[in-house]
């Protein structure tokens, strides 16, 4: 069956190319850094993302945890937002992997508030944690954008204070062309970043850690620490050069089918959107149905060959992807609003 998923964009599945490619892979060990296909990704990331170092890891996931493993030591402090990535869907992992505290500061919408973050930092108090590394998102969870201003305020304040600064990144390249700009202008204003090259850029595997060179051989320690000595994994390289140098063209596409799908559900009378905050390819929206009608709602729309995700915080997220086209649009929200007024 074809179905339509909009449950996330981890759901792109290989082009023929990255299939292709990946069989015709040249590769060794990697743990000995003899793979050559993993190494020509992990220059080019580089190069692309204005690092002086990469390294193929496993999953954004990954490459956030090492960025808190490189930076803090049992009992430090990492600042975030409070509804970031790394707070909230990744099991714990500071906790458990760094042994670090982390800070959670409160954001509206989501984006940073400088200010908050510096009354953030701990003093030089034998009571108190030490702040080791503050964290942003760009582009974040709710599908907005970081605007350049604040991240730059947030990396001067971090740098004033000795303290570096890591970028979940896991949609960098989606924020990049939300804001119209190479994203070496938006990975200027941190010291690492984590970098999914499996979401909307289509590869089966895989996610980027940059930095710089002395921090990027630490977090190979500690990826090979966690079990992310993958050997050869030039086959899933392979597929990784192509969605960092092919598919981030692509993205733009992603982004307007989500902002029309977001007009197209404006014209439901029970659901409330607001098309303006609809920045990458994410649409959150707000049903008027009583809660079983909305619990029931990803069931029921498999009947017409949708896939979509819960209702979560009183909203549903649909986010368009490389395998969701306008016309799939069109089907998903005729579908949607055929179900919603059944009920």
């Amino acid at each position: 069956m074809n179905w339509i998923d909009m449950r996330s964009d981890t759901v792109t599945k290989p082009t023929v190319e990255m299939r292709a490619a990946m069989a015709a892979a040249e590769v060794g060990d990697d743990v000995y850094q003899d793979d050559p296909t993993t190494n020509r990704l992990e220059q080019r990331a580089a190069e692309i993302l204005g690092f002086e170092a990469a390294l193929f890891v496993t999953s954004g996931t990954m490459g956030n945890q090492l960025a808190l493993m490189c930076n803090t030591q049992r009992g430090d402090e990492v600042i975030a937002g409070a509804d970031c990535h790394i707070v909230m869907h990744e099991v714990g992992a500071a906790a458990v992997l760094s042994g670090a505290n982390v800070r959670q500061i409160p954001y509206e919408n989501g984006l940073p508030v400088p200010e908050r973050i510096r009354n953030a930092i701990r003093p030089d108090d034998i009571h108190e944690p030490r702040t080791k590394l503050i964290c942003m998102e760009n582009a974040l969870a709710n599908g907005r954008v970081v605007p350049l201003s604040v991240m730059k305020e947030v990396y001067e304040l971090a740098h004033e204070n000795g303290i570096p600064v890591h970028l979940d990144g896991a949609r960098v390249f989606n924020a990049a062309a939300a804001l119209d700009v190479d994203v070496k202008e938006i990975t200027q204003y941190t010291d690492t970043i984590s970098c999914c090259l499996s979401k909307g850029l289509c590869a089966p595997v895989g996610a980027i850690f940059a930095g710089s060179r002395e921090m990027v051989e630490k977090a190979r320690r500690f990826r090979k620490m966690l079990g992310g000595g993958m050997r050869q994994n030039g086959i899933l390289a392979a597929a990784g050069l192509i969605a960092i140098e092919k598919m981030v063209d692509r993205l733009p596409e992603d982004h307007a089918n989500a902002r029309y799908m977001a007009e197209l559900l404006k014209e439901i009378s029970c659901i409330e959107v607001d098309p303006d905050s609809v920045e990458i390819n994410m649409v959150f929206c707000k049903i008027d149905k009583p809660l079983p009608v909305l619990e029931s709602l990803p069931e029921r729309m498999k009947e017409y060959n949708v896939l979509i995700g819960g209702y979560e915080c009183g909203e549903f997220r649909f986010v368009t992807n490389h395998g969701v086209s306008k016309r799939d649009v069109e089907h998903v929200v005729k579908s949607l609003k055929e179900v919603l007024e059944e009920n």
